[in-house]
């Protein structure tokens, strides 16, 4: 006779629109949600008004109960989140956990990542696959454990880059097959069926794996002397947050959406080429970076035909 399946009581933990729809994915098919653990509001915007984070906004729509811990080590959390008696945890876009929450369930403490793990570990494996130029990555369901994104992995799923595809384009991609893959775990954990696989015995040389860190300022700043290919990687990659900058007459120029022209020409790297009406283009060593989506320091983002409607170039 087959295993009975059991309806686990889950515990869900996760902040931006990401992680929405994995919940959205377990609560559409029926599972038990006892709670919903999030980020506390902060405020947000001009006038600095209190800001729900997605998920929160999503589970109170739901009549799910939500936690919103500052610590997660607070003793009032922990006794607040035991008593919710979860069989289950599920992590998505989520703050690192302490082992005293993630070792809390029965049942263990999943997480999906935006990545074939063990590949691109880390805050920002998205833009880091696209910068580095892959042809392909997906996303991975695991179990968590001490050291982040190690843990074993139970499903996986591949997803192809598309050559102009932004970190924002695929984050949207990432987000439903993640969801549909998430749902597929628990199902499998909720009738016995799944299996750990140890990443160790996917990759056993841990120096050939790629990593994922946070994105910094000097990670987002254009080099002009790399190759176009790495300059439109690094554009893509990082649009629409934080965005790849550069200057132009001395303030910072962000760029959003570009094409790339692989020509040999006779400018130095850096300058720029323009009619000052219908292109705005960069140098490269081996060819152009043609703006299509801007935004100049202190202005909104725009088109580049309206840009240059009413930009007055400072050598003009």
């Amino acid at each position: 006779m087959p295993e009975k399946k059991i309806q686990p009581r889950i515990v869900f933990m996760g902040t931006p629109e990401f992680a929405v729809a994995s919940l959205d994915a377990l609560v559409t098919a029926g599972h038990n949600i006892v709670g919903v653990i999030t980020a506390p509001d902060k405020p947000a915007g001009r006038g600095l008004k209190m800001q729900e984070s997605a998920v929160k906004q999503y589970a109170v729509q739901k009549g799910l109960r939500v936690l919103q811990p500052e610590k997660l080590k607070n003793p009032e959390f922990l006794a607040e989140l035991k008593s919710l008696q979860a069989d289950l945890q599920v992590v998505v876009a989520f703050r690192m956990l302490p082992e005293i929450v993630w070792n809390m369930p029965p049942m263990g403490t999943i997480n999906l990542h935006a990545s074939l793990l063990p590949h691109y570990r880390g805050a920002a494996p998205i833009n880091w696959a696209i910068i580095n130029g892959e042809k392909e990555t997906g996303v991975t369901t695991f179990k968590l454990q001490h050291e982040i994104d190690t843990g074993n992995i139970l499903m996986q799923e591949s997803i192809l880059i598309n050559e102009n595809e932004t970190a924002g384009e695929l984050h949207d991609k990432m987000k439903m097959v993640g969801s549909a893959l998430l749902l597929k775990t628990v199902n499998a954990i909720a009738d016995g069926s799944i299996r750990e696989i140890p990443q160790t015995t996917i990759i056993t040389d841990p120096s050939i794996i790629k990593h994922a860190p946070k994105i910094f300022t000097d990670t987002a700043r254009i080099d002009w002397n790399k190759p176009v290919d790495e300059i439109f990687n690094l554009i893509r990659g990082l649009s629409p947050y934080p965005g790849a900058f550069t200057t132009l007459d001395g303030k910072q120029l962000k760029i959003f959406k570009a094409k790339k022209e692989l020509v040999r020409h006779s400018l130095a790297t850096g300058s720029v080429d323009t009619d000052q009406k219908t292109y705005l283009k960069f140098a490269g060593p081996d060819g152009y970076i043609v703006i299509d989506e801007l935004q100049l320091e202190g202005k909104r983002r725009i088109a580049i035909a309206e840009f240059l409607k009413g930009y007055r170039f400072a050598n003009t």
